[in-house]
């Protein structure tokens, strides 16, 4: 383990074509191709060496496209399970905590693992950037961008569907430099992705890029280097629950770069990745084996979404078709897409937290939940090496331990509104 930070070097590649090209600041897309492709980081060391425990995330800035290093972050924990493990009858059952759980060694304070996402995308930023970083969310990622932020002085905007609000909480006052717009009620996740494309036509701001940012991906991705470097080998199995899939993307990912580092094994670990039904877009194009999404209906879908207890996975348009996105990841792994209902969700995060002893986010129950079943049908057995990502919990003991307040919405908007009333609110916000 080496003690010291400096800018990380690497190359961006075309996961279509193979392609290497250099990061110009901010690329998320390869220049000249005409079909759409996910990008990749190809770093200069090949082999991952873990920094200082007290850089947080940063300890695994080997593999993160960063160029500075900012304060507060802290890294996923991975531990072997005790409790519940010997509930399912399983012998080598490791989670990876992101959240905020200190007798683990766990410290986001925004409980949740959109933090290694936001720590890495706003380390990729030059210091002295001056547009505003626009995030779209449904919740989690916005706390943990106004967090990480605010902290360290990054001009932010964030569009949430004002239905998502209560996820806007926060211990600590959130400064100036973040702002907050919302679509008004009964608008979803999508909506206030719609509402942030039309922000980012405007001058002075832009998309911080979903899963199209290596440095978003990457920043997930730590969860396998946290899993794999604790182990000592790159699990068999890996659980998550997913919304637009683009942590099983990095997961795949961490994957790949951990067999050429080589000393972790040369295998692929099994994406099993879950819905929270009666919301299952990726699930339903999985099991019609298309690569593309399958149509939907508009208000069929808003009514899904509102059902789901999970609302963080309710990405209506996911990184699944593109060149290097969940399709291929799922393909390449000869992965899987699972369900489960909100009861079996809440019970599994139940059960988490009776033999793990953790509250846990419904997302996470929902991954909890699909794994409690795949044992239950035979699917992994007993000795399989099972990595469970925990994307989400703790939140329960943050809010006994810690006074919290909600980040109040500077704008709401209608749903789909035109673009000079946006200029216009948005005009001297900043």
């Amino acid at each position: 383990m080496t003690s010291g930070f400096g800018p990380t070097q690497y190359l961006l590649q075309s996961v279509k074509t193979g392609k290497e090209f250099i990061d110009k600041g901010w690329t998320l897309d390869a220049p000249n191709e005409e079909e759409p492709s996910l990008i990749r980081a190809v770093y200069e060391e090949v082999q991952l060496n873990l920094k200082d425990e007290r850089l947080g995330l940063f300890k695994f800035s080997d593999w993160l496209p960063v160029g500075r290093l900012l304060k507060g972050s802290s890294s996923p924990v991975t531990y072997k399970s005790q409790g519940l493990a010997k509930y399912l009858g399983l012998e080598k059952l490791y989670i990876t905590f992101s959240g905020y759980w200190p007798d683990k060694g766990a410290k986001m304070s925004t409980c949740s693992f959109k933090e290694t996402e936001a720590y890495s995308v706003c380390g990729r930023m030059q210091a002295d950037e001056q547009g505003v970083l626009v995030v779209a969310s449904a919740g989690n990622t916005a706390r943990a961008f106004a967090r990480v932020c605010s902290d360290n002085n990054v001009k932010l905007l964030l569009c949430v569907p004002e239905d998502n609000l209560d996820a806007l909480w926060f211990d600590e006052v959130i400064n100036d430099n973040v702002k907050l717009v919302c679509t008004r009620a009964g608008s979803d996740y999508s909506d206030a992705i719609h509402l942030s494309e039309k922000i980012c036509e405007l001058p002075g701001f832009f998309a911080e890029g979903g899963a199209r940012n290596v440095a978003r991906r990457d920043g997930m991705g730590t969860t396998v280097l946290s899993a794999a470097t604790f182990i000592g080998r790159i699990p068999d199995y890996y659980f998550q629950a997913v919304g637009s899939g683009t942590g099983a993307v990095a997961a795949w990912e961490a994957n790949q770069r951990l067999m050429v580092d080589g000393r972790f094994g040369t295998h692929y670990m099994k994406l099993m990745v879950s819905q929270n039904i009666p919301f299952t877009p990726i699930f339903d194009a999985w099991k019609a084996d298309s690569r593309n999404m399958l149509p939907y209906d508009e208000e069929e879908a808003h009514q899904q979404v509102a059902e789901i207890n999970a609302k963080v996975l309710s990405n209506r348009k996911p990184p699944y078709p593109i060149y290097g996105g969940l399709y291929d990841a799922l393909k390449d792994t000869d992965g899987d897409v699972l369900l489960a209902t909100n009861e079996e969700a809440q019970n599994a995060a139940d059960l988490f937290e009776e033999f793990e002893g953790c509250d846990i986010h419904p997302a996470s129950g929902v991954a909890t939940a699909t794994l409690i079943k795949e044992v239950e049908k035979g699917t992994v057995h007993k000795d399989d090496v099972i990595m469970l990502n925990i994307t989400g919990g703790g939140e329960k003991l943050f809010k006994k331990e810690k006074l919290v307040t909600a980040l109040a919405p500077d704008h709401v908007f209608d749903v789909d509104p035109d673009i000079n009333d946006v200029k216009k609110v948005l005009e001297g916000m900043f």
